[in-house]
């Protein structure tokens, strides 16, 4: 039996906000559903299906799974091997060709961490910037300490409610998420940061087994090495962390490229898209009031920095609530992250 666990809200990204200021909804494009004990596969189209994490392995970000005529290729390996290996079991409840090709849209430790649970002779495809920052520092990398931080804290933060509870079944419902989050803690131990074996600079293209596979750099967005894995004939894009349902996480992003970067996945003929986190959706719209987004916070947050006020202080004063209705951000501030790596950038001291 399958437990529902709650993730805690300390630990949940930024980029996941949109969720609830937005009421944003699972659009109704799957034409199946397949759920295992750890995720849930909708078949978007034939022989390709996006996976979530459903079940007691955390996998943070999707995935995508498709299906060529003799064999498999994947689109991010998720959290830790432990979740790449519970997506290797889901992938054979849909089919049994052998998983031969992994692509990785970034570099972050959500979406590339779970690779060597897909072995040793598999062919792993990035973008040079990919490359770089897993083969560089990747363990220091600020993104990857601050999320074993989030976890340790988490893990302190149910014992201590477990602690000092006396209700039985709120001690039930503890136990269950803290033995949860101590397995994921664990899970930490196997990651050997993984870098590509074949990288792009501006776009590849995968010709085989039925299925034409185009891998898009439009420029630097959330990372510095976003790519968008296009399906042509389906009409569908995983877009990774650089195009979410609403705003990303941008402690690691180019904002003011952002909306430009933006400009060229808009090019592609697009129906649905399937984002990194959280639900696919069909309103290709909301990429243009995501773009509209980025593009007033660089001019508020210019505005801000010319008149002298300090990152921090910009944070707090920036005003984006025009946006609202289309994205939820109905407060005073933007995230001070965002705002100290724009002015670091400006500085010059982030290329």
């Amino acid at each position: 039996m399958r437990t529902l666990i709650r993730i805690p809200k300390t630990f949940r990204h930024s980029y996941l906000l949109f969720l609830s200021l937005t009421g944003f909804h699972l659009a109704s494009y799957s034409q199946e559903t397949i759920n295992t004990d750890t995720h849930r596969l909708e078949k978007v189209a034939d022989g390709v299906y996006f996976a979530t994490g459903a079940g007691d392995i955390y996998t943070m970000s999707n995935a995508l799974i498709i299906e060529r005529d003799n064999d498999v290729v994947i689109v991010d390996s998720h959290i830790t091997p432990a979740a790449g290996r519970a997506l290797l079991s889901s992938i054979e409840s849909v089919t049994d060709k052998p998983v031969t090709t992994l692509i990785n849209s970034h570099f972050h430790y959500d979406h590339s961490n779970g690779t060597p649970a897909f072995g040793n002779n598999i062919e792993i495809i990035g973008h040079e910037v990919t490359y770089e920052k897993l083969t560089e520092d990747p363990e220091n990398e600020h993104t990857f300490q601050s999320s074993l931080t989030r976890f340790d804290n988490t893990v302190s933060r149910l014992q201590a409610a477990l602690d000092n509870s006396s209700d039985n079944d709120d001690r039930d419902q503890l136990q269950r998420e803290l033995a949860y989050w101590q397995r994921h803690v664990a899970a930490q131990s196997e990651i050997v940061f993984t870098p590509p074996t074949q990288t792009l600079r501006d776009k590849m293209t995968l010709y085989r087994g039925g299925r034409e596979i185009q891998l898009h750099y439009f420029g630097r967005a959330h990372t510095g090495g976003d790519l968008a894995i296009y399906l042509p004939a389906e009409k569908i894009v995983f877009t990774g962390d650089m195009m979410l349902g609403g705003i990303s996480y941008m402690g690691d992003g180019y904002v003011a490229e952002w909306a430009d970067t933006l400009q060229g996945l808009k090019g592609l003929d697009i129906e649905l898209v399937l984002p990194g986190h959280g639900p696919g959706f069909t309103d290709i719209e909301r990429i243009s009031h995501v773009q509209a987004y980025y593009t007033d916070l660089t001019e508020e947050i210019r505005r801000l920095k010319d008149l002298g006020y300090s990152a921090n202080e910009a944070a707090a004063r920036a005003d984006l609530r025009q946006h609202e209705e289309a994205l939820g951000v109905n407060q005073l501030g933007a995230n001070e992250e965002a705002v100290q790596r724009m002015y670091d950038i400006w500085d010059g001291n982030i290329q």
